[in-house]
């Protein structure tokens, strides 16, 4: 996966130390896919909000995933972040000590809002969670396995947080884990290029938009793969 070479992700030193590991093997893609759109929502994607950048691209590229997603029948999962008045202003969430921030993402709040330009339907699913992955403490790994899903593509905000603990613990739960690198954003380059350059050495394969599209376009409607 090519990465920025002035950030020091990429090279003939780093290649070989990786392949040496045995690192970068692709990924399986299964009969029936599942697409995650993690925390797209207006914190996130707005920079009017304190915790959002300028994701016009990234919420682009997601919305041509949900619409390649729909005419397959591919399940759609978004996740939010949301914290009840109490969980935001008290101490019993542990990450809010280190992101303080986060405070703002407060349930009913704009700042949890799905981002408008994205389409979703009744249908689709909504995970709300209260840290970076969307496994940890959700029903999401429950959800998927119920939906018959083998493989998880994953997009959203932010690349080297959310997005990266959700593909993570996609692997983890046992899921084929595909990341769309156009799909990702993140508030500075160095974090997202370096979070993509991770995710691609271990857990996951990173992947243009094109290919991910074609991918979900390959599956019938009962989630098989058309011949």
């Amino acid at each position: 996966m090519p990465v920025d070479d002035h950030h020091g992700l990429h090279g003939a030193q780093t290649d070989a130390v990786y392949d040496r590991a045995g690192f970068g093997a692709t990924v399986p893609r299964g009969q029936s896919p599942a697409l995650v759109v993690v925390d797209l929502t207006r914190g996130f994607t707005e920079p009017g909000f304190p915790s959002g950048a300028e994701l016009t691209a990234e919420v682009t590229a997601a919305a041509a995933l949900v619409a390649a997603a729909r005419p397959r029948h591919v399940p759609v999962i978004y996740t939010a972040i949301s914290y009840t008045p109490a969980e935001a202003g008290g101490d019993a969430v542990a990450w809010l000590r280190k992101a303080p921030g986060m405070r703002a993402l407060r349930e009913g709040s704009e700042a949890v809002a799905l981002d408008p330009r994205l389409d979703r339907r009744d249908g689709d699913h909504l995970v709300l969670k209260k840290g970076a992955s969307a496994f940890h403490g959700t029903g999401l790994a429950a959800l998927l396995t119920g939906l018959g899903a083998d493989t998880v593509l994953v997009c959203g905000a932010t690349t080297s947080g959310c997005v990266r603990a959700t593909a993570v613990d996609a692997v983890q739960s046992g899921f084929n884990t595909l990341v769309v690198r156009e799909a990702c954003g993140d508030r500075a380059r160095g974090p997202h290029e370096a979070a993509l350059f991770d995710l691609h050495a271990k857990y996951a394969d990173v992947i243009g938009l094109e290919d991910a599209v074609a991918y979900l376009g390959a599956v019938d409607r009962a989630g098989r793969r058309v011949s």
